[in-house]
């Protein structure tokens, strides 16, 4: 039986930033991918937004990670020449019942430690934005967006360089924990019938992670939390959209939502909405959604024009809360909390998965370092 230092399962944005930072300590590493490429889940049906920091509960993962996420990613962007542009975002209050609200968002993002956010008034916001309608505004100057791909592609780069490997349309069958002595206790079977002994792994398999781990022989079923799918329809605006900056309306429960994003092109997309389904493969766009869409961005928009909406596409958002429920932090399990040595689980990493992904692979790896089973 073949052995390896680490594995990780997943080769979206997070599992193969995880896989870098292992791969950069020296450690052997192999990345299993069941699709026949990288990236083809979450990571390539997302708004491509790096975010600032701004929603999440102070100390808090998402909060944590998102801010130290972000200065990574600029600061990773710039060093490998990736695509990225920083332009801003507007958070718009379209009704006076709504200031408070920006308010709190304010507050909330200067406990996180953003410290950039100016609160603007209808003419301010305006004049930046000459086509948008609200009351006032909340103006982040270090949100932008970033080329996913390109930053995939380079992640994966780093890994090969430092002698890492990827192995595409590989399925993990069965894990057994534990199952053999020594340094490489833990012994996966793939769907082929190969068998690997593994010192460490990393579940980043995204929405399959909790359906995955439930089959990890040898963990313990209360550390798997249950899979909700959250659905996020996207609709492209045929034509240039009159704005430089994003534009957020205040959030709603389950998502941030209907807002406009920009791709690098200059091209308008807006979404995501919030609709909750049984399956991760539900992904097709029915056209009708798009009609509730007017309403909701002319609230900050009213100069949009009647059928220039087209279905785009969608995205799942891997949650581990359910509808009605209070957003659920990231888990991320390490050994101090399952038990397990060398075993790491991440789940609910959904929204701002993209921007902490350089955090997220740091925080892994310090997990997988201390590897020191609390029971």
């Amino acid at each position: 039986m073949d052995q390896i230092d680490s594995v990780v399962v997943g080769a979206g944005v997070v599992g193969l930033a995880a896989a870098r930072a292992l791969a950069l300590q020296g450690q052997e590493v192999l990345v299993l991918e069941s699709a026949g490429a990288i990236g083809t889940g979450t990571s390539s049906r997302n708004s491509e937004v790096i975010h600032a920091g701004i929603y999440y509960a102070s100390g808090s993962l998402k909060a944590a990670l998102c801010v130290q996420g972000k200065a990574l990613l600029y600061a990773y962007c710039d060093q490998r020449g990736l695509p990225y542009r920083r332009c801003g975002k507007l958070i718009v209050a379209t009704s006076s019942a709504e200031l408070s609200a920006l308010q709190t968002i304010r507050d909330r993002a200067v406990a996180n430690g953003v410290q950039d956010l100016v609160l603007l008034t209808r003419d301010e916001a305006c004049a930046l934005e000459p086509a948008l309608e609200c009351v006032a505004a909340l103006h982040s100057p270090s949100t932008g967006i970033v080329d996913s791909h390109a930053l995939m592609l380079s992640l994966l780069g780093d890994i090969e360089q430092a002698a890492g490997l990827l192995a595409l349309n590989s399925e993990l069958l069965e894990v057994r924990l534990n199952a053999e002595p020594g340094p490489y206790p833990h012994v996966l079977t793939m769907a082929d019938g190969t068998q690997l002994a593994v010192r460490q792994l990393i579940n980043a398999a995204g929405l399959s992670a909790p359906a995955l781990a439930s089959r990890f022989g040898g963990l313990d079923g209360r550390y798997v939390p249950a899979s909700w799918f959250a659905k996020g329809n996207y609709f492209i605006l045929g034509g240039r959209a009159p704005f430089s900056h994003l534009i957020y309306p205040v959030p709603e429960a389950g998502g941030l939502g209907v807002h406009l994003t920009l791709d690098l092109g200059g091209q308008a997309k807006f979404g995501p909405d919030v609709q909750w389904v049984e399956s991760a493969g539900d992904l097709q766009v029915n056209s009708e959604r798009g009609q509730g869409f007017y309403a909701e961005v002319r609230k900050y928009w009213p100069g949009l024009p009647d059928g220039a909406l087209q279905a785009g596409y969608a995205g799942i958002r891997p949650k581990i809360s359910g509808p009605h429920e209070p957003a659920a932090d990231f888990c991320i399990q390490g050994p101090r909390e399952h038990g397990v040595p060398g075993l790491v689980n991440l789940f609910g990493i959904e929204s701002p998965g993209l921007t902490s992904c350089l955090a997220i692979g740091e925080y892994v790896a310090r997990l997988l370092t201390a590897n020191v089973p609390n029971r």
